[in-house]
């Protein structure tokens, strides 16, 4: 029945608990404590948020974990925090994901009874009638759900808020396994209030009337996993969702900054321009520890320098970035992509080596029949690299014919450079 009580409901999912930060190399200075169990303090940020807003209802729409626990701990943490809500008075209902699919977590433990688990074999209707609402959901049984299972729950329930629980790729999102997918009309069909979606590990609404929301990942793990992150603070009053707002929550900040060195007259003033872009992310991170991968590009009379000694002056940055927050930021990859400032025409026109290194990749960029081929052979390679080499590394993405294209540049600027300073009287 209807609650003309203002309800109070939280939604998040991938929490992805005791999964580890990818891609963080180890440096003297590095804050490599402070970045462990990033994703247990966002849930706990999360247990924070609904103690402190009085919020009823927490719904976890999937891959609360990151795969079989290693041991009993991880179970026995997120035991603890539903404990927590327990004494606040908060119910959890939850779905399993693709991580955390029947098939893959072997171990158990028997949550309080505030927690609900929705089956992973059909659709399953909760009615919560003190707060007038009902949810449905149903988790993954295993790890790769193609079905589209939206299709089989059932239509609203007449006299209460209904809420949609379900772990989809939707029509399918970039970076993204095509799980469980769906049609935005046959979640609109359904009738229901809100749709609380998982998987997709950014922010993004795909409805307002009604409201379907893909909260994001609680804690970003990587460098493609950038900006705020946490989870949507929904707001029931008389049988009617009032608002909806996204809540912040991650533990560790992931950024990108690219420094355009195109007004850099030597590898200091790149340095210079390096920490003001620090500066200005450490900022934005309140208070947060900062990941940060940190590209520079630009056609810039620093190029020779940065490229000659790369590593002395990763070093010099990685010095500047602990100067001026000792463990608040950990550079996670610094790349000089810059570009020398030299006439490709000319150097095309020339009878040598390097002539005929421009001309041959020109001539590459070219042909498309060449670079399908190439992005062929890369794709095949890609398929045999670890996951999470996969998912971390901006430069193993050769299939994307984008990166491709970037890869070739590089490789360009880094020959010629050599060929050039060698020839040079």
């Amino acid at each position: 029945m209807l609650s003309s009580a203002a309800v109070k409901i939280l939604h998040a999912a991938d929490l992805h608990l005791d999964s580890p930060l990818r891609g963080l190399e180890r440096y003297d200075g590095a804050p490599v404590e402070r970045m462990r169990g990033a994703t247990r303090r966002a849930f706990e940020n999360l247990v924070d948020l609904c103690l402190e807003e009085g919020v009823a209802l927490l719904l976890l729409a999937g891959d609360l974990y990151d795969g079989n626990w290693k041991d009993y701990s991880t179970g026995l943490f997120f035991a603890a925090q539903v404990s927590r809500l327990r004494q606040g008075d908060v119910q959890v209902v939850w779905i399993r994901g693709n991580h955390d699919a029947a098939s893959q977590i072997t171990r158990h433990l028997r949550l309080p009874e505030n927690a609900v688990e929705l089956s992973t074999r059909a659709p399953q209707t909760l009615r919560l009638e003190t707060l007038g609402v009902a949810v449905h959901g149903q988790g993954f049984a295993e790890r790769a759900v193609t079905d589209d299972l939206a299709a089989a729950y059932p239509r609203a329930l007449e006299g209460f808020v209904n809420l949609g629980l379900l772990h989809t790729c939707a029509g399918g999102r970039p970076g993204h396994d095509p799980y469980a997918p769906c049609r935005l009309e046959t979640l609109l069909d359904k009738g229901y209030d809100y749709w609380a979606l998982g998987h997709v590990h950014q922010r993004e609404v795909l409805s307002q009337a009604p409201w379907v929301v893909f909260p994001g990942n609680l804690q970003g793990r990587h460098a493609r996993e950038t900006g705020a992150k946490g989870a949507t603070l929904i707001e029931v009053e008389d049988g009617a969702i009032r608002r909806v707002e996204p809540r912040t929550l991650d533990a560790v900040r992931w950024e990108t900054l690219a420094i355009d060195a195109a007004e850099a007259a030597s590898a200091d003033d790149v340095i210079d321009l390096a920490r003001a872009g620090l500066t200005a992310a450490a900022a934005a991170a309140d208070g947060r520890p900062l990941a940060a991968r940190v590209r520079v590009h630009g056609t810039s009379r620093a190029h020779a320098t940065l490229q000659s000694e790369p590593e002395r002056w990763q070093q010099t940055l990685r010095a500047q970035a602990t100067d001026l927050a000792g463990e608040g930021v950990w550079l996670e990859k610094i790349r000089f992509a810059t570009r020398a400032g030299v006439d490709l025409g000319e150097l095309a026109g020339r009878d040598d080596a390097v002539g005929q290194i421009v001309r041959s990749l020109r001539d590459l960029r070219a042909d498309e029949a060449r670079l399908a081929a190439l992005l062929d052979a890369f794709v095949d390679l890609r398929r045999k690299l670890p996951a999470a080499l996969r998912e971390q590394d901006e430069n193993l993405r050769l299939e994307d014919a984008a990166a491709l294209a970037s890869a070739l540049d590089d490789v360009e600027q880094r020959i010629l450079l050599r060929l050039l300073a060698r020839s040079a009287p």
